[in-house]
């Protein structure tokens, strides 16, 4: 959708006129929600899901198999050695015959009472219904007979280290459902089965844009700025917690002219923003969603720290290719809470994985709640038990450093030894 001609000064302080149809829990006026129509939290996580997963045919790390993974052949395919040694037909000692059974040959059946030296993974000969291990047997210097070290003539055990044909699965077996992640270990079972290709929905493409001119990307706060916290925390986190591929990320300006065009010019599946989804005086991002016509589906959520954030349906791309916002408030912990209740869970579906059954763990001790909305604390988890962490304000980030879990601690509060949702944190960083 392309937008007319704008002039730069009439436009940053217009009254917003409504930001196209309204979503559930969204005013017809368009400005930021009040008290009253904030979204429940949980109906905020709900709606963040409600997409359609992505689709394409490929084979990378990290996505996630859009159908389920059948078996095309057995596995193994054929009988074959589990071991070093000697394929035997009948009770020892055996006669050798042949040079020897390497992987990838196709041998000639093996007659009663002879031997064949194989290699492991090798093809089974027919007639054969043992494997000697290279250390349990010799060869009798005198007669060229095989002899079996360890046991008595005849004692060596049908299938003995032998892979049979199937063992692992059969052709049309279900060896991993749709929604499992890509990992190399699920490329060497896919090309073990039979696949050259897998699938797969692939990873939503996020950008990531940082609102403000108070921002700082270097040195030591100085001059009423600050550093940009949320730029090097959140790629991490948007990847990590919600499969996406973050492929650009850059500051911008508060300004209404370079937030509307970068809005507009983004070809991500998800933009997602930091900072002017209130209603002050250089917030204009409700201004620039409701010049590009897009649809509010969430505007603000009953949870602190990070009530004013938002989800939008931005205008297509050229080909046709929907497009979501996801705003963040500007503050680092409440951006982090807008990012596990509204991107993270829209980034998962869009990537095809799973719903998780939520993790649960009793209190050490109480959790203050907030009267009327849903409260997320930074914890950490011991014996057991997780308990809350200090510097949990919105700007603040310390707490947040050292826990492991984001309590969702309802309107209230949890009692002492009373069980809470934890909400999953990254680990470690990538090396570089």
């Amino acid at each position: 959708m392309t937008a007319a001609p704008m002039s730069g000064g009439t436009e940053v302080g217009t009254p917003r006129a409504g930001v196209g149809r309204e979503g559930p829990g969204v005013p017809a006026s368009g400005r930021p929600a009040s008290r009253a129509h904030a979204v429940d939290w949980g109906r905020a996580r709900c709606l963040a899901r409600d997409v359609p997963p992505l689709a394409v045919a490929c084979r990378p790390l990290g996505e996630v198999l859009a159908r389920p993974l059948a078996a095309l052949t057995d596995l193994p395919p054929f009988d074959s050695s589990a071991m070093d040694g000697w394929a035997v037909a009948g009770a020892g000692p055996w006669r050798l015959r042949g040079r020897g059974v390497p992987a990838g040959a196709q041998p000639p059946p093996l007659g009663d009472g002879t031997a064949v030296p194989i290699a492991t993974g090798a093809r089974l000969p027919s007639g054969a219904g043992a494997v000697l291990r290279r250390e349990h047997g010799e060869v009798d210097a005198r007669s060229g007979m095989l002899l079996d070290r360890t046991a008595g003539p005849g004692s060596l055990a049908p299938g003995r280290d032998i892979r049979p044909r199937g063992q692992e699965s059969r052709a049309g077996d279900i060896l991993l459902p749709a929604g499992t992640t890509v990992t190399p270990a699920v490329l060497g079972l896919a090309a073990a089965a039979g696949y050259d290709r897998l699938t797969a929905h692939r990873r939503p493409v996020v950008e990531l844009l940082v609102l403000g001119d108070e921002l700082l990307e270097s040195g030591l706060p100085r001059d009423g700025r600050v550093r940009d916290a949320l730029g090097p925390l959140l790629p991490h986190w948007l990847s990590g917690q919600g499969g996406a591929d973050v492929t650009g990320r850059r500051l911008v300006s508060d300004d209404f002219r370079p937030l509307y065009e970068a809005l507009r010019d983004s070809t991500a599946d998800v933009v997602v923003t930091t900072g002017s989804t209130a209603a002050g005086p250089v917030d204009f991002l409700h201004d620039a969603l409701a010049r590009l016509g897009a649809r509010l589906l969430v505007d603000s959520v009953a949870v602190r720290p990070g009530h004013p954030m938002l989800l939008a349906e931005l205008p297509p791309r050229a080909d046709g290719r929907p497009r979501r916002l996801v705003g963040l408030p500007g503050n680092p912990l409440a951006a982090v809470a807008g990012t596990v209740t509204l991107a993270v869970p829209l980034l998962r579906r869009l990537g095809g994985h799973p719903d998780t059954e939520p993790l649960r763990a009793p209190c050490a001790a109480a959790l203050p709640g907030h009267p009327k909305d849903t409260r997320l604390l930074p914890v950490r988890r011991s014996a057991g038990e997780v308990a809350a962490l200090p510097f949990d304000g919105p700007a603040m980030l310390r707490g947040l450093a050292v826990a492991d879990g984001l309590a969702v601690v309802p309107p209230g509060g949890v009692v002492a030894g009373g069980d809470v949702e934890v909400l999953p944190v990254p680990g470690p960083c990538p090396a570089r």
